[in-house]
């Protein structure tokens, strides 16, 4: 939302206090979007007064822009969806001389990624505190041209008056999120990632070998790009839906929460957010329910 709002309002106080009603102004309204990235996350555009103009190809893009065009927006865990990629939407964008804005929430690791938009040329990059980065959750990163970033800073707290006011993340936060950072970017992370594995692989072994179980390690493309492992079954042997099975889990002791919208009769799961040992526990709890309904 303050990244939106610096990129209309720029370090101008009137334009600020007017957010988020843009009619009858003189701001851009408009800001781009692949129709593949549109799934609830672009909604922290639209609380800056925006309207999306959604695309699919390059040429709609092209198309697509006017004098109200404020800024192309690109989700990057949407990014293999896309028929327009990274650099073709920067080149289009440069063309035309508009902002462009990524969305990296869940996108380390790879550590590398905390740098690798900027560098790409996204104008504003953003990023999640919590996650992979282990910081407040409530916290995030926005990383990008200094006058962008000025702008956006002009747009909430401490300052009053403004489309941010209600959005401020306090002292302790902050100083959280800065020691999290730190501790990210400095830790050993091929270390971090064998203790991964061997999570997986620990809660793997306790199921794989139930009747009418399969499981799949495998590692998400883009966002919480983690080892993670798919528990399926066949529901003639383990009688129990996907859903029930799901909120069994959730309501057990302790609850253990799973991926469980994505395919019928499987679950899927990470580890990088677990203490350890924590993963004895789910695996543990998992097994007990699929032998349940193997009964």
């Amino acid at each position: 939302v303050l990244g939106m709002a610096g990129v209309l309002s720029g370090t101008d106080s009137k334009r600020i206090a007017q957010l988020p009603f843009l009619q009858n102004t003189d701001m851009k309204s408009e800001v781009i979007v692949q129709k593949s990235h549109m799934n609830g996350y672009e909604h922290a555009l639209t609380n800056a007064g925006v309207t999306l103009i959604p695309v699919e190809t390059s040429q709609e893009a092209e198309n697509a822009i006017n004098e109200k065009t404020a800024m192309m927006w690109f989700l990057n865990r949407e990014a293999p969806a896309g028929k327009i990629k990274h650099e073709e939407w920067l080149a289009i964008a440069k063309k035309h001389s508009l902002p462009t804005m990524i969305d990296v929430a869940a996108d380390v690791p790879p550590v590398e990624n905390l740098w690798k938009y900027n560098d790409m040329g996204f104008d504003l990059v953003c990023i999640s505190g919590g996650k992979a980065i282990c910081g407040p959750q409530s916290t995030g990163i926005l990383m990008g041209k200094k006058d962008l970033i000025a702008a956006a800073r002009l747009n909430g707290p401490p300052h009053g008056g403004n489309i941010g006011r209600g959005m401020k993340v306090n002292k302790e936060e902050i100083i959280g999120m800065y020691v999290a950072l730190d501790i990210y970017v400095k830790k050993d992370h091929n270390k971090e990632w064998k203790m991964w594995e061997n999570r997986i692989e620990f809660i793997n072994n306790a199921v794989k070998n139930i009747t009418g179980v399969s499981t799949e390690i495998i590692v998400p493309p883009v966002a919480n790009h983690t080892p993670s492992l798919e528990i399926s079954w066949d529901s003639s042997k383990v009688k129990i839906p996907r859903d029930a099975f799901a909120e069994k889990l959730r309501k057990g002791s302790p609850s253990i929460e799973v991926v469980s919208w994505e395919k019928e009769n499987s679950i899927r799961l990470t580890v990088f957010m677990l203490k350890p040992g924590q993963e004895r526990i789910v695996a543990a709890r998992i097994k007990e329910e699929l032998l349940l309904a193997s009964a």
